[in-house]
């Protein structure tokens, strides 16, 4: 018999989580552009209410045909938010852009209080048989270190492909991202669903992560960025050349790293453009760049036009 291929189950774990995640995000989109087109080529714009109830069924039917074929609902979710915003937004009347804007954002609101309200329950409430504070500080450790390891090398990066001094990501605001992430709310509301004899080490290690993250964390977020002078209101000195960051001590500048990615950049920023213009937008609508150009010139136009008003005046 021929010899069976044993992968490494880790490797497989992998396979399957990264097409989970591509699957998630292809209904995502692919029902964004859907709805995208329903609006486009139909008179709902001349109901608002009617467009206005639909449109939030048909981001519900996003999540539930996700978790229906056992994807990530909330990933198929957020992929098709941003395809409605980008194309979709621009179909709707008037007063179905308001009422939309405003319903999802209180209701955005409203269930972020209702999870943080059942977090605060569970501290006094949930009864757990097993807290592992052990594995809760090592969960919460690993955490920070994760993120450390996703902030700092990826903010290196982008650094390398850009201009000495323009737009650079330092080491103030790579260190302020770092410290002010790791709520964990979702994760928590998980973890509760978590199946096996150890379910209630891993609720309490996460309730633990996101009470930490949120009280500690957040707490002194606001302090942070005062003493960094990057409080809104404050005046920032990031760019005043007396800070000496990180990125700055080890990488000069890379102009081979700049001028390959605005190679790239430029090369797939054009071919997207051309798609997205001429094509996509024709279908599923959205705002047309001359449109915007030429807007963005009338009002260009209209303020030298007052200003010399002015000035004769």
């Amino acid at each position: 018999s021929p010899p069976r291929l044993n992968l490494p189950l880790s490797f497989v774990m992998f396979l399957f989580e990264v097409s989970m995640t591509v699957l998630s995000i292809l209904v995502g989109a692919i029902l964004g552009l859907l709805v995208s087109y329903i609006y486009r080529h139909t008179t709902l714009s001349d109901f608002p209410k009617l467009e206005a109830s639909l449109l939030f069924l048909f981001c519900y039917c996003c999540y539930a045909t996700a978790e229906a074929i056992q994807l990530s609902g909330i990933m198929a979710l957020f992929f098709n938010g941003i395809v409605l915003s980008h194309y979709n937004s621009y179909n709707l009347s008037n007063t179905a852009q308001v009422t939309t804007e405003q319903f999802f954002a209180t209701l955005a609101v409203t269930m972020e209080t209702i999870v943080f309200l059942y977090m605060g329950m569970c501290v006094f409430t949930g009864r757990f048989k097993n807290w592992d504070v052990f594995f809760a500080f090592m969960g919460l450790l690993f955490c920070l270190i994760g993120r450390a390891m996703n902030i700092f090398p990826i903010s290196w990066i982008a650094n390398c492909c850009r201009r000495r001094g323009e737009n650079k990501i330092s080491i103030k605001m790579q260190c302020v991202l770092w410290f002010a992430g790791l709520r964990g709310a979702i994760a928590f509301a998980l973890s509760m669903n978590m199946p096996g004899p150890n379910s209630d080490s891993y609720a309490t290690a996460t309730l633990f992560i996101c009470m930490f993250t949120t009280i500690v964390c957040g707490g002194f977020t606001e302090p942070m960025l005062s003493h960094f002078g990057m409080k809104s209101g404050a005046e920032n000195d990031d760019n005043d050349g007396t800070f000496l960051g990180i990125d700055d001590l080890l990488v000069v500048e890379s102009s081979f790293a700049r001028r390959v990615s605005e190679s790239i950049h430029e090369k797939y920023s054009r071919f997207w453009r051309n798609l997205d213009e001429n094509y996509m937008k024709e279908l599923f609508g959205g705002a047309q760049h001359q449109q915007s150009i030429g807007l963005s010139s009338r009002s260009y136009e209209l303020g030298l036009a007052d200003e010399n008003s002015d000035d004769y005046e």
